[in-house]
């Protein structure tokens, strides 16, 4: 094998390795927005879990964060606003990622 093919090899693995990290960041970010909800709607323990991960799967409906926003937001109703939902999304990425890579170390 060349010295290219093993640097393209190299490319691809990283390329593959951030794609899933990124992939799994967001789930953690959207089951932590899920918990935040879940806490508004005065759930906790089993159903707050439970409604976390309702929120998580919704992401698969569409491309995009939208599905999730417009899913706690029909939940949350009155208790939150859209632009809220995605404030606390974007606090909530960069501690979700520090979850992530700390499981992975």
């Amino acid at each position: 094998m060349t010295t290219f093919d093993e640097r393209e090899n190299a490319f691809e693995a990283k390329f593959a390795h951030d794609e899933e990290m990124q992939f799994k960041a967001q789930a953690r970010c959207n089951k932590l927005l899920g918990l935040w909800a879940a806490e508004k709607l005065g759930k906790s323990g089993d159903a707050a879990d439970e409604y976390a991960k309702t929120v998580v799967l919704s992401d698969f409906e569409e491309a995009g964060h939208e599905d999730v926003v417009r899913k706690v937001a029909g939940d949350l109703g009155n208790l939150s606003s859209e632009d809220e939902i995605r404030a606390k999304m974007a606090e909530l990425l960069p501690e979700a990622k520090a979850q992530v890579l700390s499981e992975t170390d």
